[in-house]
């Protein structure tokens, strides 16, 4: 992996070139093995917590890492294009729009000792422009070069909390266009449902369940890319212990085994469907 300053990263894209890079601030990844009609994203699997911001926040690390995604992006690691983010959204959301990417309060606890001053802000929507400047060069590329894509945002939340039996996945559709593309999206959904976890772990999808689909990374793209399908795919997260910050690795595994079938099976079924 290399490090590339934005505008090296955008004219890749835009080349059509096969590279994999960080980058220049860290903020995030790109790699793209061969273009192809799909893409995954992790919008929220970073950690990442600029030093000058620590003795500011409320939020312990672990309060962090439990409203983080973590894994996500080791989930759809062996897809061809997967782009993701380094930093954790306490610094910045990149599913939320710019206006609501800083957050003054998270979880209805207040995020800093002294509000944040507009250079500190400054530089943290600096990095969540960046990322949606490379967003648009990526699916710009794909749309043109296929005349259909689709990108799988992953995420995963925490199923403890909730007082009701919630599903293994998550499927939020609030957002895209269900009349056109309501057939593949139940089709995506029957395909998760059909994983088969270890450790007795149930595995069950329903479609805006627990979460609708709300995201600025999926409202962004639908928005400015009328033959994108963007599916905001939600896992519990029953791969670790969110109340202990265990990861299990050989449940992560498992997943990452069965998106590697079931995403380009179902990617290319959707462009078969839609490339005309």
């Amino acid at each position: 992996m290399q490090k590339l300053a934005l505008k090296d990263i955008i004219t890749k894209i835009k080349n059509e070139e096969i590279f994999e890079a960080v980058s220049s601030d860290y903020s995030f990844t790109i790699k793209i093995d061969e273009y192809v009609p799909y893409a995954c994203g992790a919008v929220h699997d970073g950690h990442q917590f600029r030093k000058e911001l620590w003795k500011n926040c409320i939020h312990s690390e672990y309060e962090r890492w439990y409203e983080e995604d973590p894994e996500t992006k080791n989930m759809v690691k062996m897809h061809p294009i997967v782009i993701a983010g380094c930093d954790s959204r306490f610094e910045y959301d990149l599913n939320r729009g710019p206006v609501d990417a800083v957050f003054v309060t998270a979880w209805g606890k207040q995020l800093w000792r002294e509000p944040l001053s507009e250079t500190m802000k400054a530089k943290s929507l600096q990095k969540h422009a960046n990322f949606y400047k490379v967003v648009h060069a990526l699916i710009e590329t794909l749309e043109s070069k296929f005349g259909f894509c689709t990108v799988y945002d992953m995420h995963s939340y925490n199923w403890k909390r909730w007082d009701r039996e919630v599903p293994t996945w998550n499927l939020g559709t609030s957002n895209v266009d269900n009349a056109r593309f309501g057939e593949v999206i139940e089709d995506w959904r029957q395909s998760l449902s059909e994983i088969n976890f270890p450790n007795d772990i149930k595995s069950t999808s329903l479609i805006n369940d627990t979460f609708h689909g709300n995201g600025y990374f999926l409202k962004y793209i639908t928005k400015n890319f009328k033959n994108t399908l963007v599916l905001a795919t939600e896992i519990a997260k029953v791969y670790c212990d969110e109340n202990e910050q265990v990861i299990y690795p050989e449940v992560v595994n498992t997943i990452e085994k069965e998106l590697k079938i079931r995403i380009p099976e179902h990617a290319q079924a959707v462009y078969n469907r839609f490339k005309n």
